[in-house]
């Protein structure tokens, strides 16, 4: 399987057409596309396209294949830009970080100015999501770094502590009674319809504060990030276990916080492979972290 067999999949999957693949992405003629993409089916053992109409969509192999190959191209794209940067004297390049939703990013946002305002071409690119996405992403090559929540599982990877800490509570309606508390207790939840993180009941991080497993709690609906959690809270759906400072909550917002009693918070650590080999440019990213932590 070469890197320009994948070049040609995905640009057929995107256009949904062989022809306009070829004509307008590729410039290579239709016959040619065609028994590249018969040799790679052949290869794979599966069925990557379907007609349906005038259109050429994927098959559920052809999806999943999609995503692989995207994930390669994005490793093959990585590569040269780091061993092209590393030939030069001056600075540069690409660094890709994975990031917990989390008022904690100020501190990691601080750093990236302080380090491009000494390194100006060198750029990061932020990828968003809970840890078991970001965990995905880092094993696969495709980050460098995350930045996760302590509750995440960090056994295979190394990490630096931020020392910023998150406190737990609930985003709830003004309106609603819980709204009147200065703070929540486990026995306030008991009976609430509760909107809840992917990652929390993956974890089940607040087993022990609660005295019983969360499952056993009215939850009505999960989320990976927060702004469609506070859309459900808004519109009265539930209310919404999560961190402070995510969600705007002044005078205008319909929308309060409230945090757990006892206090519960979390902190901020970054994270990558063990043993992974860094380009020039991840390491002073990572020396800039531990200057400041």
């Amino acid at each position: 399987m070469e890197i320009r067999t994948l070049k040609y999949f995905l640009a057929i999957a995107e256009a949904e057409s062989f022809s306009a693949a070829g004509q307008n992405v590729l410039f290579v003629t239709q016959p040619t596309l065609s028994r590249q993409m018969q040799e790679l089916e052949e290869e794979l053992g599966v069925k990557l396209f379907y007609r349906a109409g005038q259109k050429t969509l994927l098959t559920q192999e052809g999806i999943r294949f999609k995503q692989r190959a995207e994930e390669i191209m994005t490793l093959v794209k990585r590569t040269e830009q780091e061993f092209s940067s590393s030939k030069d004297e001056e600075i540069a390049g690409d660094i890709y970080i994975g990031c917990a939703e989390t008022e904690g990013m100020r501190k990691v946002i601080r750093i990236i100015k302080n380090l491009q305002s000494q390194f100006p071409k060198i750029r990061i690119h932020l990828y968003s999501g809970n840890a078991s996405n970001v965990s995905e992403k880092l094993d696969q090559g495709i980050l460098d770094f995350g930045v996760l929540l302590t509750s995440a599982n960090f056994f295979k990877y190394n990490f630096l502590n931020l020392y910023e800490r998150d406190v737990w509570g609930v985003l709830v309606r003004k309106d609603h009674p819980l709204a009147q508390k200065e703070s929540i207790t486990p026995d306030d939840l008991l009976d609430v319809p509760l909107i809840v993180s992917q990652q929390s009941m993956q974890f089940k991080d607040f087993s022990g504060w609660l005295g019983r497993d969360l499952d056993s709690l009215h939850v009505v609906a999960s989320y990976n990030l927060i702004f469609n959690a506070a859309l459900m809270v808004d519109e009265g759906l539930g209310v919404a276990i999560t961190l402070d400072k995510l969600v705007h909550t002044s005078e205008n917002s319909r929308l309060c916080f409230r945090p757990f009693s006892p206090k519960q918070e979390t902190e901020l650590q970054l994270v990558w492979k063990k043993q992974q080999a860094m380009g020039k440019v991840c390491e002073i990213f990572l020396d800039a972290f531990r200057k400041w932590s």
